[in-house]
């Protein structure tokens, strides 16, 4: 297996541990919609993550890209760990009024941070020698069974759908909040 497809399933996984985590804990624990403007920057890192992943889901399936491209997603990967610190420290602030943070919650982000490395043990050398090649996407589907690749494209589809809700929520706007009582 590739370094690409092997980045491919640890990233398969910690895309089902992430809806996990946004299920559970973002939506039904802690209700983060309904908090409005107090969640307003853990709404906002979480919708800029998800935009990062549901751009890398539908695509890495089915293409590799070169050159530049190559540049661009090494800069996304990257700026997710960015993200991520960010994001461990805002949430002390946004889940103070809650107890703090889940216990639960942020052992399975540390689980996700663990295989966000692993990702990047793999696919960065791959990312880094196609960033020698002339700038292009190439269409290459993954060496993987077809399903797993269809999976993908949902996982991108709910991503997405779930970064704009929190965007959505980060807002205030009316409806925001659903299916939660205004906090």
């Amino acid at each position: 297996m590739s370094g690409r497809e092997t980045a491919m399933m640890l990233l398969g996984i910690q895309a089902l541990i992430g809806a996990f985590d946004t299920l559970y804990f973002h939506e039904w624990k802690a209700r983060l919609p309904a908090l409005g403007a107090a969640a307003r920057s853990e709404l906002r890192l979480h919708w800029i993550r998800s935009m990062i992943y549901a751009f890398l889901f539908a695509l890495i399936p089915w293409w590799e890209p070169q050159g530049l491209w190559a540049g661009l997603v090494l800069i996304l990967l990257l700026t997710e760990i960015g993200i991520t610190v960010a994001d461990f420290i805002v949430e002390d602030t946004v889940r103070a009024p809650l107890g703090g943070v889940f216990a639960g919650e942020r052992a399975t982000h540390t689980i996700m941070a663990i295989l966000h490395g692993a990702i990047l043990a793999f696919w960065v050398p791959v990312l880094w020698e196609a960033f020698a090649a002339p700038t292009a996407w190439l269409w290459q589907p993954a060496a993987m069974p077809r399903w797993f690749c269809w999976a993908f494209v949902l996982l991108s589809a709910g991503v997405f759908g779930s970064g704009w809700r929190d965007f959505y929520a980060s807002t205030g706007r009316p409806g925001s909040h659903w299916p939660w009582p205004r906090a």
